[in-house]
């Protein structure tokens, strides 16, 4: 039976999708294959029905006499609960399905029953396959447009399902693209600000589609009705189920195509000149400046890749490289002096914490303390104990203002993404509260006067030490690295510790077999089990060479075993491991500039959210000076490196500005755009000449 599924499906597929689809209508063209060969695939038995074979082969006399039959049931669904009306749709079965809506109008609005299909009409199946004539003859038989919604597992928004139109028929016409199937819809009705229960509209829906240049005329057309509504609010400001509007879920999916289509309906040209554009950017839902999601935090905690591409596009690239270099960048040196210094305070007081000479005799031949720690009251009696409590207090109140910064980021941005992702710097979160747990330890300890205070504060020493990597994101030179040393510690060295442990116990129980017989003084490296662990652990590292002692006779399986040994650790897994390293390492290199970028971001959003606003002002232009409202803007205007254009503006400049100087009195606008010329930087300069020569060529003061 499942070859002749196959027969059945290869033969009778409709000719449009057996056709190779052009450039154009690819996405489309999958998105219908995919729905024909899953029902296709279900619907085996369609040929066992009479009813559901007629409306397949579009036989109208047939479905006529099975009408005049009394035996006949309209209401007889196939193996996914589809009527003869929804398989007339799917084969373009145009007569079949008039007769049948004719016959039993009921038929219209019966949707699809199976856990695949659930809720599918009719028009559903018609707006997907363009058949405009059949969509016509559906509306007019009464066909509910915004009442039905396909919620079966085909049309869920999953990784693994290769269609996802919403739920909607008019977001499945969106879809599909057809132009005049949505503009029928609507002016019957359909609701363009349907939200699905994902909490989509049809313009995120839009967002989602792999058809990118289809999906940006829809999405212009959907605006375009949505301007007959504006007492309703704008479509594209309706956020989804988990507060993203349309436009952040471009930027959040790195539909670059998408995002910078949306951007350009969003920009205001201020003047041209000549190759030169001045354009206002709006930055709202992209600056994180008041927005606690805005844009930047969306990309910088996204998983996918793609979404990062969105940083090199203009105005995110913009906005990031003036925060940064503004703002962002005197901050982060400035913490990463205050954290080197505040280290350098703990470890000094680390180094004279308060010890005394031990008293008492010496219990074992092997211990070799000789000095032990000081109870509470003997810690601080001299003016140098003083100095250490002062370096103390800072140590244990910098630890409270860690936990204190760390924790509420931990709730807001959730455990899973704070500490898992490496652009937000997942591991260093982890290590920086790891240390201010660990003071915290040790204050406890210390003011309680029990001894062991030295576990956490070599804890606290090596994780605050390596903390200071985390600073080296600030650097393009460094930043990746950071990464690296991530990527192969949670990833290669993890996996390569598992087969390393194998192998350590495995030996290290044969070694320590091999010489349980054996004089411990003579041969002492595995007198014990633990003792045999640790030099076999060791050996791994090519730490020891192989213990041998020549003045006596070695057991013979020693040899064997350490050849075995040797072979399997040192040229077998050691050289895995570096290949491993050297694979992430090429793949890290390849994408340095994008993951710098991305930590730049994360830094800066970082900083931007806990610096009082005093410290940082919000950046860009605000709209009231151009008459744009409320919204604040980023001014941009591309840098030209044409010498020629450079060196005609200054001579420009020159010439215009040597006859206002001689004509000796200016007006006051003349006087302010003059000046601001002259005392330009060098950075500015070429910028502030070219706008004194719009506005004298426009004769204006500027805004």
């Amino acid at each position: 039976r499942l070859l002749g599924v196959t027969w059945v499906i290869l033969k009778d597929k409709p000719a449009d999708v057996m056709r190779k689809p052009s450039s154009v209508d690819q996405a489309n063209c999958n998105l219908k294959y995919s729905i024909n060969v899953h029902i296709l695939f279900a619907c085996f038995r369609i040929w066992e029905s009479p009813l559901l074979s007629a409306a397949k082969e579009n036989d109208v006399p047939a479905i006529q006499k099975l009408l005049a039959s009394h035996t006949c049931d309209l209401q007889e669904r196939g193996a996914v609960g589809e009527t003869a009306l929804h398989v007339a749709a799917l084969y373009n079965s145009l007569e079949a399905a008039q007769l049948l809506m004719d016959t039993a109008p009921e038929l219209v609005n019966e949707a699809m029953t199976s856990e695949l299909y659930t809720g599918e009409t009719a028009l559903h199946i018609a707006v997907v396959n363009k058949n405009l004539n059949l969509v016509k003859a559906l509306l007019e038989k009464g066909a509910d447009i915004n009442g039905p919604r396909a919620t079966g597992y085909v049309f869920r928004h999953r990784s693994d399902n290769l269609i996802y139109f919403g739920e909607h028929v008019l977001s499945f016409a969106a879809c599909a693209g057809n132009e005049a199937i949505v503009q029928l819809l609507i002016e019957h009705g359909a609701n363009i600000r349907v939200q699905d229960s994902l909490g989509n509209t049809v313009l995120h829906i839009l967002v989602l589609q792999p058809n990118k240049a289809s999906a940006c005329q829809m999405y212009n057309l959907f605006l375009c009705y949505n301007k007959e509504d504006k007492e309703l609010g704008d479509l594209d400001s309706i956020p989804n189920n988990e507060g993203l509007t349309p436009f952040k879920l471009a930027g959040v999916e790195g539909n670059t195509v998408m995002f910078q289509h949306l951007m350009q309906r969003r920009k205001h040209i201020l003047w041209t000149w000549g190759p030169l554009t001045s354009t206002l950017y709006d930055l709202t839902e992209i600056d994180s400046w008041g927005d606690d999601q805005s844009l930047l935090e969306l990309i910088v905690t996204s998983k996918k890749r793609e979404a990062r591409r969105i940083l090199d596009l203009t105005p995110v690239n913009e906005l990031v490289s003036l925060k940064w270099n503004k703002y962002g960048r005197p901050y982060f040196c400035i913490l990463a002096l205050f954290y080197v210094l505040y280290m350098i305070c703990f470890t000094m007081c680390c180094v004279y914490r308060p010890l005394k000479k031990r008293n008492c005799n010496k219990t074992h031949e092997r211990d070799n303390t000789i000095y032990i720690q000081k109870l509470l009251q003997e810690s601080y009696l001299t003016p140098q104990d003083d100095l250490r409590l002062v370096g103390e207090l800072i140590t244990v109140i910098g630890a409270l203002v860690i936990l204190i910064l760390e924790i509420p980021d931990i709730f807001r941005v959730g455990i899973t993404k704070y500490f898992g992702q490496t652009i937000l710097g997942g591991p260093f979160h982890v290590i920086i509260i790891t240390y201010a747990c660990m003071i915290l330890v040790t204050m406890v300890m210390r003011l309680t006067s029990t001894n062991g205070e030295v576990v956490p504060m070599s804890f606290a020493l090596v994780l605050g030490w390596c903390n200071v990597m985390y600073f080296a994101r600030g650097f393009q030179m460094l930043g990746p690295f950071t990464i690296m040393i991530q990527k192969m510690i949670f990833g290669d060295l993890l996996r390569f510790c598992w087969l390393m442990a194998v192998v350590i116990l495995g030996f290290a129980s044969a070694f320590y077999i091999i010489f349980q017989t054996e004089d411990p003084d003579e041969l002492g490296h595995f007198y014990d089990y633990p003792m045999a662990l640790f030099s076999t652990f060791e050996l791994f590292l090519t730490i020891i060479d192989g213990p041998a002692n020549y003045e006596v006779d070695l057991p013979f399986m020693y040899g064997v075993t350490y050849s075995a040994f040797a072979v399997i650790a040192t040229l077998l897994m050691l050289n895995l491991l570096i290949a491993m390293m050297g694979d992430t390492h090429w793949r890290v290199a390849h994408e340095r500039d994008e993951l710098w970028r991305a930590q730049v971001v994360a830094t800066t959003v970082m900083l931007e959210r806990k610096l009082p606003r005093c410290l940082w002002p919000r950046s860009g232009i605000r709209g009231r000076e151009y008459g744009l409202g409320d919204q604040w803007y980023l001014r941009y205007v591309p840098r030209d490196h044409n010498p020629g254009l450079h060196s005609e503006m200054s001579s420009s400049f020159a010439i215009i500005s040597a006859k206002l100087l001689s004509r000796g009195s200016l007006v006051n606008s003349e006087d302010n755009l003059l000046q601001n010329c002259l005392l330009a930087p060098p950075s500015r300069c070429i910028s502030a000449q070219l706008y004194f020569l719009l506005c004298w060529d426009n004769r204006k003061p500027p805004p």
